[in-house]
């Protein structure tokens, strides 16, 4: 297949067929993805009121998120509650912000249609973690049974998990008919497929995953589910983003990315960020194909912002989440 760039496709990524010589021509330089990722936070800086921009970008393109065992349909409630209000109202009115929201708000399937209830004509889209999440091991009929059931629920994204053993026993094949038929179950919700990357062994599998699950039709890559014992690294995210744009420049489309697990700073939200204008330039500063995945990341943006206006850092209960 030709590298020679492509003009921007921006509609939907409907997929390739699968193209193996570029899956096994892909190569990963550990050391010198390590030593990009070590100096991206030196070599550019935001301070003061860019800063303060930079976050409410970086609230814009949050997917609220709560994925836990003890999860309730209040709980879902106060979580939509503050993705209509993610800041106090006093503190957008001083940033001259008069409108702000997150990019969508992310549930278990149980919960979807209680978020689609609170998010009426807000424009805030849910999404909904499907196929076995967070292991992907369920059978492959359930597995797209659970998106069908998602989509007729409302849910207007649909957060796959791909079956990791496919990647480490390298049967690409395997994975790209895997996130196909995913991808045709989806119909006009968009699919955003969870690689599991500290769980694929290599940079090098990181990088394969990403190109097959474009090739399938992804509209967006993401790093983790939040479960796995590593999840979201700038190392994971410059091998991903780095095959997001080979693959525009093959193909002319635009796949988003999403890093989540463990992004709990507002610092690590303007690293990420850094990393987007730089590798992928500033279309990936917006929502349609940017999000970080978090849960407890938007209290620390708060109170960033609040600190950008009165020198002070107030306290985490200033700022609840609903």
């Amino acid at each position: 297949m030709s590298t020679e760039l492509r003009t921007p496709n921006l509609g939907r990524n409907t997929g390739v067929p699968l193209d193996l010589d570029w899956v096994e021509s892909i190569r990963v330089n550990r050391s010198a993805v390590e030593r990009r990722t070590a100096t991206l936070g030196g070599r550019r800086t935001v301070k003061k009121e860019w800063q303060a921009a930079w976050l409410l970008k970086a609230v814009a393109c949050m997917d609220l998120t709560t994925l836990s065992g003890d999860d309730t349909a209040g709980t879902v409630r106060r979580l939509c509650a503050k993705a209509r209000q993610p800041a106090r109202r006093e503190l957008l009115d001083e940033l001259g912000v008069p409108d702000l929201k997150v990019g969508a708000v992310c549930v278990y399937h149980e919960f979807v249609e209680t978020a689609v209830n609170c998010l009426a004509e807000t424009g805030i889209p849910v999404a909904a973690v499907s196929t076995g999440f967070p292991h992907g091991l369920s059978p492959l009929a359930t597995k797209i049974a659970e998106i069908e059931s998602s989509v007729r629920a409302g849910a207007k994204e649909i957060d796959i998990v791909i079956s990791r053993h496919l990647v480490l026993n390298g049967d690409w094949r395997g994975l790209y008919d895997e996130v196909r038929a995913y991808r045709e179950a989806c119909g006009d919700a968009h699919l955003k497929t969870i690689l599991a990357t500290g769980e694929l062994g290599t940079l090098r599998n990181v990088g394969k995953a990403s190109a097959v699950c474009m090739m399938a039709g992804a509209d967006f890559i993401k790093t983790s589910t939040g479960k796995e014992s590593v999840n979201a690294t700038l190392e994971f995210g410059l091998v991903m983003v780095r095959a997001i744009r080979d693959y525009q420049n093959r193909t002319g489309f635009q796949v988003g990315f999403k890093p989540a697990g463990g992004i709990r700073q507002a610092k690590q939200a303007l690293a990420w960020q850094i990393l987007m204008k730089e590798e992928l330039g500033a279309a990936w500063l917006e929502p349609a194909l940017f999000r970080l995945g978090a849960s407890t990341l938007l209290g620390d943006i708060e109170r960033q912002l609040e600190h950008h206006l009165t020198g002070r850092y107030s306290a985490l209960n200033r700022h609840p989440m609903g």
